[in-house]
């Protein structure tokens, strides 16, 4: 359908295009037929964030915010302030009185928190001379605050005064953040997750403390979402996907992706053992309340929180590893890579349900707690009923870097960010074709014809 316009796949390295995943120009399930290129970065742009149904903002590596039009693609204002790589960016919604309005808080390797009205492009307020650099943004809307996660927990009310912080922690700091009940933030440090609570004393003072480490975790943790008001999950670098109650924070599920390599060998040696199960790292979660999406290094796995299990999975999703993915509301699911491509999936069942693969394509995972806990023994893939796949039903290939994320508008359409340095807003060609013969004839009305 779309080529590489903007470069080839031979920036992206030497890896060979998957057969099995390409699926040629005609794809008649992709509706993405047109793309419009919006230039204004200078540096790799990392961050996402829609600001209301037709603006979003785009952050990255020059330290530029930039707010675009995503109907006409119009760069609406350029927010200049920090002097290094933006490192977390968020919007911040509060309502005064009959009005609502949506702020940018920003944060910069600069050692700098901003925030600013996506309205005028003003910084309204900024902190500077931090301890460390903020490496994530939670707002906590209900109690009217917004929390940053560095080397410590800081917690800021709306005008960003300082309400508390917690003590000084490792050098690793904290790298994702999500809100539960009862007024918790669920941190993860390295290889555990901290849980914080904070505390309303009396003359209305926040104080925020450490209640809980979970150390289940073997290795770093990588993500770390809310599932539902009841579950909240975190993946680790070896491949551990865990399922905590957000109320007690015990183990719900515990597994252990482990996927094997391949059986082909390129070298002229023979192999005595079987091949060796490699742990892959969890780049990224995602999930919609019921089903969850784990990038898995180039694959993807899809996950039941309501009956803990196995869904759907696609080993091999991407030729590089997979860095966002997002649930769609047709059932399907959306992934990029940085293989520069961005992906449309269809669960499918399998055509073979007693004999999805060979023993060589597909591992197995542990089903039950971690090995620090009692669990059930080990299952393949092959025991598991009502099992599917994940068929490519599109393939949008414009970058000539590797894809960051994306953001979807909808019908209005979808953005995505890059290591080229540019956006793509990719949109359906029918309906714009629609919307501009409706401009022109509206724009004839007002001329009094041609």
């Amino acid at each position: 359908m779309l080529r590489w316009i903007l470069g080839g796949r031979e920036a992206q390295g030497s890896v060979e295009k998957n057969p099995v995943l390409f699926i040629g120009e005609e794809q008649p399930k992709n509706w993405f037929t047109e793309l419009q290129v919006l230039k204004g970065h200078f540096d790799i742009v990392r961050f996402l964030v829609q600001i209301d149904d037709f603006r979003f903002a785009s952050a990255g590596d020059d330290g530029l915010v930039l707010v675009w039009n995503v109907e006409t693609g119009e760069r609406l204002l350029e927010l200049r302030g920090h002097s290094q790589q933006i490192t977390a960016m968020t919007a911040y919604t509060h309502t005064s009185g009959e009005n609502t309005h949506t702020s940018l808080i920003t944060a910069s390797s600069d050692r700098t928190l901003s925030l600013w009205d996506p309205e005028t492009g003003n910084r309204v307020q900024t902190v500077s001379d931090l301890q460390s650099s903020v490496k994530c943004l939670l707002v906590l809307e209900r109690l009217c605050v917004w929390v940053s996660g560095g080397n410590e927990l800081c917690v800021w009310n709306r005008d960003f005064q300082l309400q508390c912080q917690s003590q000084h922690h490792d050098d690793t700091g904290i790298s994702a953040m999500v809100e539960l009940p009862k007024n918790c933030i669920a941190a993860a440090m390295d290889k555990e997750i901290v849980i914080f609570r904070l505390t309303m004393s009396t003359g209305s003072q926040l104080s925020v403390a450490e209640v809980r480490r979970l150390s289940d975790h073997q290795d770093s943790i990588h993500a770390l979402i809310n599932i539902n008001d009841g579950l909240f999950a975190s993946g680790s670098h070896v491949g551990e996907l865990i399922l905590w109650d957000a109320v007690d924070w015990t183990i719900m599920a515990y597994e252990h992706i482990l996927w094997e390599e391949s059986q082909t060998d390129t070298q002229a040696e023979i192999r005595l053992a079987a091949p060796k199960p490699s742990e892959m790292s969890i780049q990224q979660l995602t999930s919609d309340g019921e089903l969850m999406v784990a990038a898995v290094g180039s694959g993807l796995y899809v996950y039941s929180a309501i009956t803990k299990s196995v869904v759907a999975y696609r080993k091999t999703a991407h030729d590089s590893n997979v860095l966002h993915t997002m649930l769609l509301p047709d059932g399907g699911l959306m992934s990029c890579s940085e293989d520069g491509s961005v992906r449309i999936w269809e669960m499918q069942d399998l055509l073979l349900p007693a004999e999805p693969a060979s023993a060589g394509f597909f591992g197995m995972w542990t089903f039950g707690r971690s090995n620090k806990q009692a669990g059930p023994p080990v299952k393949k893939v092959l025991e598991l009923p009502s099992l599917r796949t994940l068929e490519l039903t599109g393939d949008l290939i414009g970058h000539s870097g590797a894809v960051q994320m994306f953001v979807s508008f909808g019908e209005k359409g979808l953005v995505t960010c890059s290591t080229d340095h540019l956006l793509i807003a990719w949109k359906n060609r029918e309906r714009e074709s629609h919307l501009r013969s409706l401009a022109l004839f509206r724009k004839l009305e007002e001329n009094g014809g041609l």
